[in-house]
């Protein structure tokens, strides 16, 4: 399986080629903590020109989005280094702030004529509804006036068809097109030609105006939505085919974006971090060229691990098998080869997902749990498989004096239990009320609910009765797995594993008796 899994893609155009450099791209300089939310950043020049210095080897110009917290430096940076800018004005409800971004670009349009070559006027304003179109274009029009650069406005391509009034303002049309954020998700194999169709519509609309495709790209970690999958491979496949198409058809295209921007990940979530074609941390290229791509480049590491584990399970069940005087069943060796394989085989995958989706302290600490008691779970349920010990109930682990199990094994199963439904249950109903950024950890579910299951079906509890902590627990997974099955769609299969994992876990709880 990790064979499979490793096996790299060779695309016949590599995303960033030095000898074939990109049109253009967006940067952003923030690195580590630095965060554009933080009134107080402050990014230095050196930190701007090391990365600039970097870009100028595989692009002739840089797209930025704002002029503050030390971005008005980039101007003359990139001057220096080579570069072209198309300067952003960063628009919102702040009007004071907005007055200070529209100065300031004035300022460095005059300044650096020969190094700015257009100015945007707001990204997504009238996407995120916080001005009018009319606003908007009186703003257009009067800093229109004031420089000799051309100036537009960038937004989502939907955006422009519905505010056509626009288009007499600018001086040509820059548009968003982000295959993976459509209303309907397109997947990555199609996205180029999505591109491409969408950039021929909107030309039909405004005969006359250039199109530029401002935004374009693909993330390369993340959740799927129906059809798109966020992967390195979909990542470097969606940007080599963009910019054959563009050079072929002999239009503008800029790439979204230049480097990963971990800072996004506390408002979008995983997939906000991770757009860029360099790493946010090393700074360096996810993709160089002549070397293969794989979503799984660990992939021998992580076969080793899983490996390991394996024998672990394996052992696990041989060592309790020996200190019973009965002979373990069939059933319960395969139930245990089936708990084995299947950690062995996603325990790299879980792994992999924790180190990408975990931010924060929170975070690592909430997905560090579930991976902790995913992979704990095969070994406890190796040992009762083969003890035929039943599964112990949440009341058996943290119910009063007399109902507690005297068992320090049993407890340490049923504290890896709680553990794994307690976060279980917060992502499932994450997915059920605010699911656009949640990710799916279908791996780790997987891990810690199937040796549960087998414990479950062939060392059933006793004619107790059924706990209420675990019907309501089980009822939450089972309205979650329905929902979060039909509202994500039947091609997202990251969705339709973890709902499968759902219900496994359900079933499980339902079982359970104290």
């Amino acid at each position: 399986m990790w064979w499979w899994l490793g096996i790299p893609v060779h695309l016949v155009r590599a995303p960033l080629d030095p000898d074939d450099k990109v049109q253009c791209i967006s940067y952003a300089p923030f690195r580590n903590n630095q965060t554009s939310l933080e009134p107080a950043t402050k990014v230095s020049r050196e930190q701007i020109a090391e990365d600039l210095a970097d870009l100028a080897k595989i692009s002739n110009c840089i797209r930025t989005y704002a002029n503050d917290l030390g971005l008005d430096q980039i101007p003359e940076l990139a001057a220096k280094a080579g570069l072209k800018v198309i300067q952003g004005i960063f628009l919102d409800r702040d009007r004071p702030k907005n007055a200070t971004q529209v100065a300031t670009a004035i300022r460095l349009a005059k300044e650096y004529p020969d190094t700015i070559i257009a100015l945007v006027v707001g990204n997504e304003v009238l996407l995120r509804k916080e001005m009018s179109a009319s606003d908007l274009g009186t703003l257009i029009r009067s800093i229109k006036a004031q420089v000799t650069v051309p100036v537009t406005y960038a937004d989502v391509w939907e955006f422009w068809l519905s505010n056509r009034e626009l288009a007499d303002a600018v001086d040509f049309i820059t548009i968003h097109i982000l295959p993976y954020w459509e209303n309907v998700p397109i997947p990555a194999e199609r996205a180029a030609a999505h591109a491409d169709r969408i950039r021929q519509e909107v030309a039909a609309v405004f005969p006359g105006k250039e199109i530029f495709i401002g935004e374009v790209g693909w993330p390369s970690q993340g959740r799927m939505r129906e059809s798109s999958l966020a992967s390195p491979v979909n990542q470097a496949r969606v940007v080599s085919e963009v910019l054959d198409l563009a050079k072929r058809e002999h239009f503008r295209v800029n790439l979204f974006e230049a480097y990963d921007e971990s800072w996004k990940r506390e408002i979008e979530g995983t997939i906000g971090g991770y757009w860029g074609l360099f790493d946010s941390e090393q700074r360096k290229p996810k993709y160089p060229p002549g070397v293969p791509i794989s979503n799984f480049p660990l992939w021998k590491l992580q076969m080793g691990a899983g490996i390991a584990l394996a024998i672990l399970v394996f052992a696990t069940a041989w060592l309790t098998s020996r200190r019973k005087p009965r002979e373990a069943s069939l059933a319960s060796w395969i139930a245990v080869g089936l708990s084995a394989t299947s950690a062995g085989i996603l325990f790299g995958v879980a792994a992999q997902k924790m180190a990408y989706e975990s931010y924060g302290a929170g975070g690592w600490l909430l997905w560090g749990a579930l991976l902790a008691a995913a992979t704990a779970s095969p070994l406890f349920g190796a040992n009762a498989l083969m003890s035929g010990r039943a599964a112990p109930s949440f009341l058996e682990v943290l119910g009063p004096k007399g109902y507690q199990t005297e068992s320090v094994l049993a407890t340490m199963h049923g504290l890896d239990w709680i553990v794994t439904i307690v976060i279980g249950t917060a992502t499932a109903i994450g997915l059920v009320f605010d699911p656009r950024f949640i990710d799916f950890p279908y791996a780790a579910l997987s891990m810690a609910a199937l040796p549960f299951a087998a414990v479950t079906l062939l060392n059933p509890p006793g004619k107790g009765v059924r706990p209420m902590a675990e019907l309501i627990f089980a009822g939450i997974f089972f309205a979650a797995a329905i929902y979060t099955g039909l509202n994500e769609g039947p091609a997202n299969w990251q969705a339709l594993w973890t709902c499968a994992a759902f219900m496994l876990l359900a079933l499980t709880l339902w079982r359970a008796r104290a």
